[in-house]
């Protein structure tokens, strides 16, 4: 059975880390990607790597303050959050294509499988 299972959401105060985790079972995917959902809001992308290469790309929202990696061995892809704020509060997603997912990485329907979503909340 294909699966994506995100950790690591949790409560943070502003300014603070969080290490979100997604680990793949059943096959490996070509492209990984972190999307967020806030309340009321649409699901939006945060960034994406590649399993094959070293390419990543972010939000401009992001940019600077968030990480995406990867570890082949664990079939595992990480998002390093940094100097959170409160707007990052979001239900954050892990997402998965079996294409190597060229310039349309930002739109949802681009990928297969989807995680169950973890809880990130900042507080002021």
């Amino acid at each position: 059975q294909v699966q994506l299972v995100e950790s690591g959401g949790g409560l943070v105060q502003a300014g603070g880390s969080l290490r979100l985790s997604c680990t793949a079972s059943g096959r490996t995917f070509s492209t990984y990607a972190w999307f967020r959902q806030a309340p009321g809001k649409e699901r939006e992308f945060v960034a994406v790597t590649y399993w094959r290469g070293l390419s990543t790309y972010y939000a401009t929202s992001v940019k600077g303050r968030f990480t995406i990696s990867k570890d082949n061995a664990k079939n595992t892809v990480y998002l390093q959050m940094n100097s959170l704020k409160p707007e990052d509060t979001a239900v954050y997603y892990c997402a998965a294509s079996v294409y190597a997912v060229g310039g349309s990485y930002q739109y949802t329907g681009q990928y297969d499988y989807w995680g169950q979503g973890t809880q990130v909340i900042v507080s002021s």
